[in-house]
Formats: C-alpha cells, sequence, structure tokens
C-alpha cells in the first residue's frame, strides 16, 4: 500500500499518471500494463529475482574489526551478529529477512526494514517494510518514510528506518520492474498470444465468408451462424473438425506461431529480462543452442556473475549496514559487516578446493581452520602455520642446504652469520 502514501495531502485528479501508474501498473507500447506482480508472472522474471534474493540471503556473513594496521578478525560478541545472521525479528529468519529485502532491490529498486530499539539506543529488531514504502523529503533536508502496516498508516524518520539503496542517484533507488516496462510488456503481450493461441486448439481468427449471391443474414440466422460455426469450433476441446454448408468459406486474418516468429520471440524475452536483471540465462535454465549447464564454461559464468553481477548488491547491503545500523562508535571502531563469498564458491568444488590449499601452503590459513571450512574436527597440532621452504632469497640459490630443492621439508636456510663464516 505504499503507493497510497506517496500521495497523502496531494491532489489527485485525472493527470497524475504517477499515482495511476502505481496504482494500476503502466502501461506498455505493446498495449499491456506492468506492475511488479505481474512482472513476476513471467517465468524469466520470477527466476532471476528469486536466484538473485536466495543466493545472496544464503552467504554466510559476520560483524569484523580492523585495526591499525589493517588486520581484520571477527567480532563474534557484537548484538548485530545475532540480528543480521540468525533472527532480524521475532517473525523471519535472516534468510527470510534478506531474501524480502533483496527481492525488493529487484523489484522496485529499494528494500527496506525498521529499527526497533531500546530506551538506550540499543537495536534489538529489524522489522520488514514494503519494498514501495513512500519516501519524502521533508524541508528540513530529513528523509520521511510512510507506509501502511495491517490497515494502519505509519510514518518513521529517517533515524528509525534500514534503507537499502539500489542503482541511482537520488533519495530512492530507480525501479527495474518501471524501467523495463517496455520489454516486459512485449513478454506479457507474447505469453498472452501463446495462451490464447492454445485456448483456441491452436485454430487461428478469421472470418466466415457466405458466397457473393447470398442474402444478407438476419438476427435470427446470424445467431444460428455464430452457434454453429464459431461457438461450435473454438476452445480447445472443440471437434477436429466442421461442416461448412452453402458455400460458407472460412478465411484466417492472423500469422500463424511459426510466421510470427512466437518461439524465437519468447527466447528472446527470456534473455532480454536476464539483461534488465543482470542473471546469466543459463542460470535460470535458458541455455544456448549447444550449451548445457554443465562444464567448467557455466563455472566461469558464474564466477563472473558473482563479480559484475552480485558483488554490487553485496557492497550496496555492506555499506549500508555500516551506514545505517552501527553506531558512531562502532564505526569509529573500526567494525564493518561483511558477507563471505567463500559460500558461493563452494559450488565450484575445484577452485575453492585449490584456494583453500595454497591459503593453508602460504601460512594464510591454519590446518584446523581448513578442516573447520569443511565441516570436520580440529586435529592436534593444526592450529600452526606452515609454510613451503623450497623458495629462498635468489643470494642464496643453489647453496648447500639453502632449500632450493623442489620437496618440502628442506634443510633449514643458513644465517648470514654462517654464510660469512
Amino acid at each position: 500500500m505504499g503507493w497510497w502514501t506517496r500521495w497523502i495531502d496531494r491532489q489527485i485528479d485525472l493527470r497524475a499518471g504517477e499515482f495511476w501508474t502505481r496504482y494500476f501498473g503502466g502501461e506498455s507500447w505493446a498495449g499491456e500494463t506492468v506492475s511488479e506482480q505481474g512482472a513476476m508472472q513471467l517465468s524469466a522474471f520470477f527466476a532471476g529475482a528469486r536466484l538473485t534474493s536466495q543466493t545472496i540471503a544464503t552467504l554466510p556473513g559476520g560483524i569484523f574489526e580492523k585495526d591499525a594496521a589493517g588486520n581484520k578478525k571477527p567480532v563474534a560478541d557484537h548484538d548485530l551478529n545475532y540480528l543480521l545472521r540468525d533472527s532480524p525479528n521475532a517473525d523471519q529468519t535472516a534468510v527470510e529477512f534478506w531474501e524480502g529485502r533483496v527481492l525488493g532491490l529487484c523489484t522496485g529498486g529499494n528494500g527496506f526494514a525498521e529499527k526497533v530499539e531500546r530506551a538506550n539506543g540499543t537495536l534489538i529488531s529489524l522489522e520488514r517494510m514494503p519494498h514501495d514504502t513512500a519516501v519524502r523529503r521533508l524541508d528540513s533536508g530529513a528523509l520521511e518514510y510512510r507506509f501502511v502496516d495491517r490497515g494502519k498508516q505509519e510514518t518513521l524518520p529517517e533515524s528509525k528506518v534500514f534503507h537499502i539503496r539500489g542503482f541511482g542517484d537520488g533519495d530512492v533507488g530507480l525501479s527495474p520492474v518501471a524501467y523495463a516496462r517496455q520489454t516486459l510488456g512485449i513478454a506479457v503481450a507474447t505469453e498472452k498470444a501463446a495462451g490464447q493461441t492454445f485456448a483456441r486448439g491452436m485454430r487461428s481468427k478469421g472470418f466466415f465468408v457466405m458466397p457473393k449471391e447470398a442474402k444478407p443474414l438476419t438476427a435470427e440466422q446470424r445467431t444460428d451462424a455464430k452457434k454453429s460455426l464459431i461457438e461450435a469450433n473454438s476452445g480447445p476441446n472443440a471437434p477436429w473438425a466442421g461442416i461448412l454448408e452453402g458455400g460458407v468459406k472460412f478465411e484466417g486474418i492472423n500469422l500463424s506461431p511459426h510466421d510470427a516468429e512466437m518461439i524465437l520471440s519468447r527466447k528472446f524475452n527470456v534473455e532480454d529480462i536476464c539483461r534488465w536483471l543482470g542473471v546469466p540465462p543459463i542460470l535460470i535454465g535458458h541455455a544456448a543452442e549447444g550449451q548445457t549447464m554443465w562444464g567448467t564454461g557455466v563455472e566461469q559464468i558464474r564466477l563472473g556473475w558473482l563479480m559484475t553481477g552480485l558483488m554490487p548488491y553485496l557492497e550496496r547491503i555492506e555499506q549500508a549496514v555500516k551506514k545505517r545500523l552501527f553506531t558512531p562508535a562502532d564505526r569509529a571502531r573500526g567494525l564493518f559487516f561483511e558477507f563471505n563469498i567463500d559460500g558461493f564458491l563452494r559450488g565450484d568444488s575445484k577452485t575453492r578446493a585449490e584456494v583453500l590449499a595454497k591459503e593453508v601452503q602460504n601460512g594464510a590459513r591454519t590446518p584446523n581452520e581448513w578442516r573447520r571450512l569443511n565441516n570436520l574436527p580440529p586435529k592436534p597440532g593444526g592450529d600452526d602455520l606452515y609454510i613451503g621452504t623450497n623458495l629462498v632469497p635468489i643470494h642464496l640459490a643453489g647453496r648447500k642446504g639453502s632449500g632450493g630443492g623442489s620437496g618440502g621439508g628442506a634443510p633449514a636456510i643458513p644465517s648470514p652469520t654462517e654464510d660469512t663464516q
């Protein structure tokens, strides 16, 4: 009901195009009205929005602290950890909450949540808000948020709202559905044409033409002709053949699905919708000719989507958390929220295994950290950092005991004092 709160205290007349667009949806060049609910009825749009929302919502994340030297370490005892990773409110899990916020970004361009705080300012809950919440900048320069909750209008100041803005440059993000209206309108018109074609049992539109010498039909004859010629041969359960008497002929007037290239149009609609959502078509089950869902090529597509499709969303969410959920003291301390994209790489087992192995071999992770990421119990001695000894300073290369061999566990590198003796 956010479309209504946008127009409170404003006069509505027949020229208020924005009001009618929000209420009924915007009309497209194809003659179809497009709304956010209508867009979600298209399988490509629904699948793309769902994939983005579910992927981000299921990524692990946490609160971290960065010290003066730039070292990052997790902060397990911060209150926001529970809200952001486990239970933001009494009704939703963290996955459900983030799915809703990201879905708002994919459809309306914004994600909102109400901040519920104790008297001392401690954040205790993040309650969901509709993604079409009305946003207005007051004369004071502050933002005001209006929406309807269970039939009651709510007005919240900027300090009480967690707002994630989508792509754009303003108080709100740009709505993908609004800007993709023409593309979505064509897709809706194509799906409607396909549905109507099947509803008629694949029969084309046309006219029953009477002989030239026939007299104009009376009202009774027209009723009988409509019943025996049109109604009897309409619908998916119509007989496979009919009888035309008295020289009556049928002349079709519309293009066949083949001539209209309906199949190609429906394929292109999927690709065009994916372009608006920034999702590779292969990831929602739309493969190009000769392409499959398996192989290293698709893995590279997934990694490319992570960098160019998901990372902008992740950065927006992380920065919104830091700016609108952390206190000034938290920010001064160097705290920040971050998603762990290792969860995304779990599907790419080869890349993940290679990355983790190199981190252990080069002293970036301990063996027990590696085991923890793979849900394995720790082992004694696994908390030490290890590094290979096959690399030595270039001025010691080739000397006895320098460890220049290819195997691990080479003799220790002599100290500069031993080298000069």
